[in-house]
């Protein structure tokens, strides 16, 4: 009993270990330069993007499988072609700004056998309701200077 009970630990040690090794080495294929962008305060129902850029530091293609936005507001495009290698691509994330308040997102880019997690933040503040009052010294100034 004891003879099975060491070779199924020993089996499942080893092929923990080959997954972390694989895990790793798909891991390496593509950097990202950055893995989180805040855009700050932006305005309610503007809507604003921003390019997350992607290396490939294999030696041969890699393409993206997938990106998956955590919601419906957030939306990823990519290109469907391989990465060359030592080549890179952009991933264009937006977010549509309707909701107003803090907001934290996340992107999940699936290649391989591996994934990332991109992040996107920022604060959406209220758009005023009613247009900025006219400023009637500004439309007298005006008047007075038109011949």
């Amino acid at each position: 009993m004891k003879p099975i009970l060491f070779s199924l630990l020993a089996l499942l040690l080893f092929t923990g270990a080959r997954a972390q090794q694989n895990d790793a080495a798909a891991a390496e294929t593509l950097s990202f330069k950055e893995t989180e962008f805040n855009f700050g305060k932006i305005a309610q129902s503007k809507p604003v993007y921003h390019l997350f850029t992607v290396y490939n530091k294999s030696g041969k293609p890699v393409q993206i499988a997938n990106v998956q936005a955590s919601c419906g507001c957030t939306t990823p495009e990519w290109s469907r072609d391989a990465i060359a290698p030592g080549g890179k691509t952009d991933i264009k994330v937006g977010y549509n700004a309707a909701a107003e308040g803090p907001f934290e997102k996340t992107i999940t880019v699936s290649y391989g056998d591996a994934s990332q997690v991109l992040r996107i933040k920022g604060e959406v503040w209220k758009t005023p309701s009613t247009p900025a009052p006219g400023n009637a010294p500004v439309q007298f100034l005006n008047s007075r200077l038109q011949p």
